[in-house]
């Protein structure tokens, strides 16, 4: 079987997370906790999933974030096999 996030460190590195009460905070947290090419991929990915979300091919993806086409491909993966949890997360944010 392969790695998990489910670990105790990840549990508590998330629980940290859920404390954060704003936006700079998170910039200070994450600031401090990743490097900034860790933030900026997760940010990348992010717009990615949105992108495709919103029906844009992966040239457009791929123009528009830079990201490459393997990252496009893995995040397509993720909106269409995985948790649902980008959909959770961008329709929170619509609302």
């Amino acid at each position: 079987m392969g790695k998990t996030i489910r670990t105790e460190a990840v549990e508590e590195l998330f629980k940290a997370i859920l404390t954060l009460k704003d936006e700079e905070e998170c910039f200070k947290f994450f600031e401090d906790v990743c490097t900034v090419n860790e933030v900026l991929s997760i940010a990348q990915r992010f717009a990615v999933a949105k992108m495709l979300k919103e029906n844009h091919t992966y040239l457009e993806v791929a123009q528009a974030t830079g990201a490459s086409t393997a990252t496009i491909s893995r995040v397509s993966r993720s909106l269409n096999y995985g948790n649902d949890a980008y959909d959770m997360v961008l329709s929170r944010m619509e609302e």
